[in-house]
């Protein structure tokens, strides 16, 4: 395919640009990154909150985050987010009148499990959820968290054990402690839960374009390259 064609020259274009030492990260980080889990924030409005998020997402090697927009926007506080943003994929869910039955049904048609994070009578504890198949952890908004519509529909609900007075963690403290339990189960399992090659080719070239300075030129200069000797 001159798809596919048209990747592979420019990524080799595109290496050309960083340095091996650089090349071996990228190649090193990749390979830890997993689609097994995506994070899905339905509403979250305080930017440090899910800014924090994104941060633990990028250093669990969770690679794909989903926002949920019905009320509040996505915007990134980059102090908290430590430029996480550039290396995952990110879902933003904000053009429909409900964006959460959207955004849930999008994950069930590609064979994610929903798991609601929620104080829901029916809720498990966090390590008792089995992974063999993909997840969708879904945290809801700070003061109410999910709302209906994910009750409706999500297929688990799990809750982190507690033995203090107050009732629930900070929304990115939980993100957290919810990432790091599950890469730990995840590592620790025979589940196969790495990115497909496709996968892992695309976004070798988005972070290949995240290491280069002015990248945008440097496309621009392969494409007019390549558009007077097309790939054949």
């Amino acid at each position: 395919m001159k798809n596919e064609l048209y990747k592979e020259k420019l990524t080799e274009y595109l290496e050309g640009f960083v340095s091996e030492r650089r090349i071996g990260r990228v190649k090193e980080v990749l390979d830890k990154r997993t689609n097994h889990i995506t994070i899905v924030l339905e509403d979250v409005y305080q930017s440090h909150n899910f800014s924090a998020v994104l941060r633990s997402a990028d250093i669990f090697g969770i690679q794909t985050v989903n926002f949920i927009e019905n009320r509040n926007k996505y915007k990134v506080s980059e102090d908290v987010s430590m430029g996480s943003t550039q290396w995952l994929s990110i879902n933003r869910y904000q053009n429909k009148e409900n964006n959460t039955k959207q955004c849930l049904q999008d994950l069930k048609a590609k064979g994610y499990k929903i798991v609601a994070t929620s104080l829901h009578k029916n809720s498990i504890s966090l390590n008792q959820l089995t992974l063999e198949k993909p997840i969708a952890l879904v945290f809801g908004t700070e003061l109410t968290g999910i709302t209906k519509d994910v009750e409706d529909v999500a297929d688990e609900f799990v809750t982190l054990p507690m033995f203090g007075f107050t009732e629930s963690f900070n929304i990115s403290v939980c993100a957290a402690l919810c990432m790091y339990e599950l890469r730990n189960k995840l590592e620790n399992s025979d589940i196969s839960f790495g990115l497909t090659e496709a996968e892992k080719k695309d976004i070798y070239i988005e972070w290949l374009k995240a290491s280069i300075k002015k990248h945008d030129l440097v496309i621009k200069e392969f494409d007019l390259k390549y558009s007077e000797n097309p790939i054949k």
